[in-house]
């Protein structure tokens, strides 16, 4: 690789699930693989006046909170010895939709096989299913192992 050539990005949406965990930890492998680094993007959103706008937060929602929560998902994953630089962004807006605009420029979109809102039985969660439908890049969905699910 040219010094000049753009670092390889790997995108993953973290939620606090075990999937998300499970996709965090893949996509810092596969980043560690090609010489890149982690985008860990962490979205919400509020009601909208029109209704619910997607994934709604909680009546007192917080963003600092929601901060220090994703940093403390990334901490739960690597502890405090992280295998790659790993970049936190948390976005506002609907979780396929903002997980869908970060693939744009990236090698790979990583999600989880179903967030918090997940259905038991679903194989398949709705961003998770989105996202592979509609990503600008391929994507990877992880099942979380063993008892986490």
């Amino acid at each position: 690789m040219n010094s000049s050539d753009p670092v390889p990005r790997v995108v993953v949406g973290v939620d606090g699930s075990a999937s998300s965990q499970a996709a965090l930890r893949w996509a810092a492998g596969q980043a560690r693989l090609i010489g890149g680094t982690v985008e860990a993007v962490c979205a919400w959103d509020t009601p909208s006046e029109s209704g619910w706008a997607g994934p709604a937060t909680e009546p007192g929602f917080d963003l600092e909170e929601a901060r220090r929560g994703s940093a403390e998902e990334i901490r739960t994953v690597f502890g405090e010895d992280r295998p790659v630089e790993v970049r936190e962004m948390l976005v506002r807006g609907d979780p396929s939709e903002v997980l869908v605009r970060a693939s744009e420029g990236a090698e790979l979109l990583v999600v989880g096989s179903r967030g918090r809102g997940g259905f038991a039985r679903a194989m398949l969660g709705s961003v998770s299913q989105r996202c592979a439908q509609h990503a600008a890049c391929p994507v990877v969905v992880v099942r979380p192992t063993g008892k986490e699910e």
